[in-house]
């Protein structure tokens, strides 16, 4: 009995056949080698042929070289890369086919309990051709129609196959109103936080699916409950489920990420949204990633959901507005993302350096920085520095160095702070960087300032050469148009000002600090513009505009956690005691209108809650 013959061989024996019957006059078009070609090659063995295919033409290139066999080898040459020409028609032409069959035999070969996570990874939205909706339904037929005896895979694949027609089939009732909830009248916000009645797209979304497991995370997003918990819960669930779920989240991230690229009238708003957008969608699957995870039978989800959650962080990491100075609070509100450093940084820890890793870990470092957790915050923008200079990622590493000095100015080692400032202000000029330029100039005269206050020379000579550097960042800031960086110099110099006793003049940065800062989504710069804004009216004696920016500050840094909040809550209770409770009620019943309409009524009346917390703290 003869061996079987293998794919290789056979490609092989294609290949010098057609250069056979090339050579003996017999092939009168490319369309006959093209044809050849299709009739010939199987689906799913492409790389098989175009290796054999290489090892031909380089032989034959290697006698044309050399001078063997001149007759014919130039003959053959020229057939072969007849050949090659037409396989790369075939490529082009079979891309969708060969990317399903491909798709297919990933999945079919993977063991039962990866069989999740290698449908995840063919969906990946980062692949060079990823699969449209019309190709991802032609991959669920394909799965349909696999044939084998095998009784478990096939009825794994047949949930495979019909979780995608239902995630598509739901998605087609959501796509309507992917953006709808956004022109709603009683929608104080366009972002993803607030009350199910009034804010966010969640529970308008739960009403217009039908399936019970999408139906209740948007329910449990809309009533900011624990994903964790759902997913711990719901671990048992078919398959087909989990597909269906996968397929609509993805659909509303791209769906939605598109919308704010190319539709919103202002670029700079439509890439905060977009921005809201990629972390939210991250922090959900890392979310049901942590709940799969707490049951054996949950894993293969839990895979697949952390598999998700890098595919989004890589995608994110790509783009131009990916805020290398900003923070994940930066654009949207709602309580169950105040953790959600904790949920992205599980996922980190399980993926090598890579540009990508090093960028999410300066977006989670600035965060954490905010959050008061220095030594975090000083590892994760470490692990950045050293992997961005690997990676040859410049500005990754300029402002890895520009987020080490902010921490070493709050940890009070101003020399450090000086240090690393001087670092990214001279990397950046030599590459280029003006946008790191403009947050190390601001980094390098905040620093100064602080350093000469703690060496108590209080001369205004002392400052001018701080204060140039921060003039400096200011200017350029205007000039990129970057209202992030703006708002930290405006800060910087408001408290600079501040140091040397003029009120007036730190007022106008600080208010003018607070604008950028709002526009640019940062609720930690604008909560700390407020709170040095209170001090300023403090100095001015104005006790109404002093307790109005107070009680904001300390509201919005208490709510991302910033361990700052207690500067304008110590400054609202010596007010407080100042003037007594009574008085002090009525003077912030005086702001209750400018308050409400930035943090809303619930946001008011916890206002007082937080005076306790400070309070009881004492």
């Amino acid at each position: 009995m003869s061996e079987p013959v293998s794919v290789g061989d056979r490609y092989f024996a294609l290949i010098d056949q057609i250069v056979q019957i090339t050579l003996k006059g017999q092939i009168r078009s490319k369309e006959q080698v093209y044809q050849m070609l299709l009739q010939e090659i199987d689906s799913g063995t492409g790389e098989i042929f175009e290796r054999c295919l290489g090892e031909r033409l380089n032989e034959v290139q290697y006698q044309v070289d050399n001078g063997l066999q001149p007759a014919t080898a130039t003959r053959r040459l020229r057939a072969i890369k007849t050949i090659q020409g037409e396989w790369e028609r075939w490529q082009k032409e079979n891309q969708v086919s060969s990317a399903i069959a491909t798709a297919v035999q990933q999945i079919t070969e993977a063991e039962a309990e990866r069989r999740l996570v290698a449908l995840t990874r063919e969906i990946d939205p980062n692949k060079t051709n990823p699969l449209t909706l019309d190709q991802l339904q032609q991959l669920a037929q394909a799965l349909k129609q696999y044939n084998t005896t095998d009784f478990e895979l096939t009825q794994d694949l047949q949930q495979l196959a019909n979780g995608i027609d239902r995630g598509i089939l739901s998605w087609r009732k959501l796509e309507g109103d992917l953006v709808s909830w956004m022109y709603d009248q009683s929608q104080r916000s366009i972002g993803f936080g607030g009350t199910p009645e009034q804010n966010g797209p969640w529970a308008l979304w739960a009403k217009l699916v039908n399936s019970p497991i999408p139906q209740q995370l948007f329910q449990t997003l809309a009533f900011n409950r624990s994903l964790v918990e759902l997913a711990a819960r719901s671990a048992s669930k078919e398959l087909v489920i989990w597909v269906e779920l996968a397929v609509i989240l993805q659909c509303l991230q791209r769906g939605l990420v598109q919308f704010y690229d190319q539709r919103v009238y202002n670029a700079k708003l439509g890439a905060q949204l977009s921005i809201s957008t990629f972390l939210t969608f991250a922090v959900i699957w890392s979310q049901l990633a942590d709940g799969f995870n707490q049951t054996p039978v949950g894993r293969p989800y839990g895979d697949s959901s952390f598999q998700i959650t890098m595919q989004i962080l890589r995608t994110f990491s790509m783009q131009e507005y990916f805020p290398l100075y900003g923070g994940i609070f930066a654009s949207f509100a709602g309580d169950y993302l105040r953790d959600a450093m904790r949920y992205l940084d599980e996922p980190l820890r399980r993926v090598e350096g890579t540009t990508e890793k090093a960028r999410i870990l300066t977006l989670l470092g600035y965060s954490l920085r905010a959050g008061g957790e220095y030594e975090r915050a000083i590892s994760f923008h470490e692990q950045a520095l050293e992997i961005a200079g690997r990676e040859g990622d410049r500005p990754c590493e300029i402002a890895s160095y520009n987020h080490l000095s902010r921490i070493c100015v709050a940890q009070k080692n101003y020399p450090e702070a000086i240090n690393y400032s001087q670092r990214a202000l001279i990397l950046s000029r030599q590459t280029g960087d003006r946008l790191g330029e403009t947050n190390a100039l601001a980094n390098l005269g905040y620093s100064e300032v602080f350093q000469s206050q703690q060496l108590e020379r209080l001369e205004p000579e002392v400052y001018q050469t701080a204060i140039n550097y921060l003039e400096q960042g200011l200017e350029l800031s205007k000039k990129l148009g970057d209202r992030q960086s703006q708002a930290l110099c405006l800060s910087s110099l408001g408290i600079a000002k501040l140091i040397l006793q003029q009120p007036t003049a730190a007022l106008n940065y600080l208010e003018e600090s607070w604008k950028a800062s709002q526009f640019s989504g940062d609720l930690y710069l604008q909560g700390i513009s407020l709170a040095y804004l209170a001090e300023a009216y403090h100095g001015l004696n104005d006790r109404t505009q002093a307790i109005y920016a107070g009680c904001l500050g300390m509201y919005l840094l208490e709510q991302i956690g910033a361990t700052e909040w207690r500067q304008p809550a110590g400054l609202i209770a010596i007010l407080q005691g100042q003037i007594g409770k009574e008085a002090f009620q009525n003077q912030l019943a005086d702001s209750r209108a400018k308050i409400i309409a930035v943090i809303g009524v619930d946001g008011y009346d916890y206002i007082q809650t937080i005076l306790e917390k400070y309070q009881n703290s004492l």
